[in-house]
């Protein structure tokens, strides 16, 4: 978007300078004025080109330092968001993993217990079949 503005306001400035000092001179030229009166009224025109474009100058750098600080807090509102946002992740995956570790625990104690109670089993299982 910048390089698109930059472009519009040297295309402007051009514009203006240009389309200034052609009205100039046709106007000069038109009418019947000696050597040193169009020379002088040239000069005069020249001036007050260069004074409009120098306040078209300054103008467009306000605007430019505008934009650009308006852009810096933007961007600097977006990577705090960010971060933040990342922080949020961070700490939702670190209580999914953690939640997960927990019940992987709880499975792993679980399955011990399963396994005594199945080795008593066959171990009765056993007793039992002597026995008859």
């Amino acid at each position: 978007m910048s390089r698109e503005n930059d472009g519009i306001v040297k295309g402007l400035l051009i514009g203006l300078l240009a389309g200034g000092a052609i009205g100039a001179v046709v106007a000069l030229l038109s009418t019947p004025k000696t050597g040193r009166e169009m020379r002088s009224g040239l000069k005069s025109k020249m001036d007050d080109l260069m004074d409009e474009a120098d306040t078209y100058m300054g103008t467009a750098k306000e605007r430019s330092a505008a934009l650009m600080s308006e852009a810096r807090k933007r961007s600097e509102s977006l990577v705090t968001d960010a971060k933040k946002k990342a922080t949020s992740l961070m700490e939702d995956a670190d209580k999914i993993i953690t939640g997960a570790r927990e019940k992987t625990s709880n499975l792993v104690e679980k399955s011990g217990q399963l396994k005594t109670a199945v080795k008593a089993g066959v171990d009765a299982f056993k007793e039992e079949r002597t026995r008859s």
